[in-house]
């Protein structure tokens, strides 16, 4: 009797879309595995060379989140409705839980196709892709819904995956405003005139990614610290063969600044870097002395 049961159960829970969910999650596995393994390399994706519209995407500030890069939050999302999708094939109760994260993967989708449409001004075709993807599974997911299930009715289903994609795509509009760390807000001119100004005249910043007073002082620069002349000294490890720019200058602490041929060590204030470099800023832009 009690195999009896089971079988009723499980033959509740199928759904001739589950093969359909799991292979569109699988798909997204795949794309954004290769986009994450694009990113950590630097290298460029298939078909998208230098300064093409899907470069400017996946170069620009909304290409990384919490210091990894967004295709990996992406994959970690498909990875989850996959194994998640698995378990509604026999247990109609996950399917809640399908939905609120297939929700909130497709408003962050939206969210991010909106930036890259109206702020970036350019198109990515892989996002494209996985929007796609992620729009795909919600609308089936909603289709898939246990209709014979009392606690799935849409009343008790909608609030909680609703509510969760507003609050998700809210924190992510306020963090690439800049309101919990400027470094992922949009620069500011003097910064990224300033920034700019020390690469074109030459100048450079030395220093090591184990070394906390560098990264100290690329705080300072927030949004535009990307655009600093910087020469990583230790490509290799703390223990490594130096970089022979390093080497070549005597770079022996960290950080040490090269400007006209004057050297400064230690954490230099932004004022500083711009009287040493003759960096003048002006309401109309930057000048040189």
């Amino acid at each position: 009797m009690a195999e009896s049961r089971a079988g009723v159960a499980r033959g509740r829970g199928s759904h001739p879309l589950d093969n359909w969910l799991i292979g569109l999650a699988l798909a997204g596995i795949a794309l954004t595995s290769y986009l994450t393994l694009i990113a950590w390399f630097g290298e460029h994706a298939a078909y998208c060379g230098a300064d093409s519209e899907c470069d400017l995407v996946q170069q620009s500030r909304w290409s990384t989140l919490l210091g990894v890069p967004i295709a990996l939050w992406g994959f970690l999302t498909y990875a989850l409705l996959a194994r998640l999708l698995w378990r509604l094939r026999t247990r109609p109760s996950t399917w809640r839980a399908v939905l609120t994260v297939t929700s909130i993967g497709a408003a962050v989708s939206w969210y991010l196709t909106s930036v890259s449409v109206f702020a970036i001004e350019a198109v990515c075709a892989y996002c494209l892709a996985s929007f796609g993807l992620m729009n795909a599974l919600l609308v089936l997911v909603l289709v898939r819904r246990p209709a014979h299930m009392p606690e799935h009715a849409w009343a008790n289903s909608l609030p909680i995956p609703a509510g969760s994609a507003a609050v998700i795509v809210l924190g992510l509009f306020l963090h690439f405003s800049g309101l919990f760390d400027p470094a992922a807000g949009p620069e500011k001119p003097y910064l990224k005139a300033l920034a700019i100004h020390l690469r074109d005249s030459g100048s450079h910043f030395y220093g090591a990614y184990w070394c906390p007073a560098c990264q100290e002082q690329k705080v300072l620069f927030e949004a535009s610290a990307h655009r600093l002349p910087y020469v990583e000294c230790t490509p290799e490890g703390r223990n490594g063969v130096r970089n022979f720019a390093c080497v070549k200058n005597d770079i022996k602490d960290f950080p040490t600044w090269i400007i006209d041929g004057r050297r400064r060590t230690g954490v230099v204030p932004v004022a500083g870097l711009a009287r040493m470099s003759g960096f003048e800023w002006s309401a109309d832009g930057a000048s040189n002395k």
